[in-house]
């Protein structure tokens, strides 16, 4: 199985990890493009116009001057770095020993800087979204799109893929192909809070209850054991099944 789930604005304060290490991360393959984004992430937060090419709130300017530092802050695992009502849902400190290996082994967070991690790889704090407009880089989103679709399929296997990406983060990597027959768009009605929320509680759902699903109707029974769902078929070949999801 593959947890698809997107980063948070929201991160935790300086950790007490060596610095950045990008040699040190899941997906090795992905280092050249990681170290083009760390450095136009880098050059682009020491501009006066970085707040509006980040695309971030002015409230936010001392978090876009600490990315200047980003390859000497300490770093915390993502799994502690990411804060926030997704990650408060899917509560990894609580999750027995067999529970949180399956969250280490199943769950990826997309990323801005990254393009993708695992929730034991150690990162600095920083701030930069999908949108952010960085020297050197053409566009965030097509910067991973053209590197992710060999190196998340191949963390896919033959698992299903239950995406809990938000719609900024979905068009980085789409599953193609076969993969694409086992792709599942989880969607929540409502408002946004609710939605990051209920994710989160759908992944640690998977999680502690230790999915052994091998396609998208199995898994969303899985999931309709604890909660109000409803799943409707791909719209038409490539396209992911959606389940809509009901606290």
């Amino acid at each position: 199985m593959l947890i698809l789930l997107p980063p948070s604005e929201g991160k935790a304060g300086r950790g007490r990890g060596r610095p950045l290490d990008l040699d040190r991360l899941s997906f090795p393959s992905l280092t050249e493009a990681r170290e083009r984004v760390v450095e136009g992430l880098v050059a682009t937060s020491a501009r006066p116009d970085a707040v509006s090419r980040l695309g971030v709130p002015a409230g936010v300017v001392e978090e876009v001057r600490r990315n200047i530092e980003l390859r000497d802050l300490p770093t915390v695992p993502a799994e502690r770095l990411y804060t926030g009502v997704l990650y408060d849902a899917l509560d990894l400190a609580s999750m027995s020993g067999p529970a949180l290996r399956r969250a280490r082994r199943w769950v990826v967070i997309t990323s801005a800087l990254m393009g993708a991690v695992r929730l034991t790889d150690p990162l600095p704090p920083y701030r930069l979204p999908i949108c952010g407009r960085l020297d050197g880089v053409e566009g965030l989103e097509a910067h991973w799109r053209g590197v992710l679709q060999p190196v998340l399929s191949e963390a896919a296997g033959r698992g299903v893929v239950v995406d809990g990406r938000s719609s900024s983060y979905q068009p980085v990597w789409r599953p193609t192909g076969e993969l694409a027959d086992r792709w599942v768009l989880v969607r929540v009605p409502g408002a946004s809070h609710h939605a990051k929320h209920t994710r989160g509680l759908v992944a640690r759902h998977l999680c502690v209850t230790g999915s052994t699903a091998r396609d998208v109707p199995g898994v969303a029974e899985e999931i309709g054991a604890a909660f109000d769902v409803t799943l409707h078929e791909p719209a038409r070949p490539g396209k992911p099944w959606v389940l809509d999801v009901r606290p």
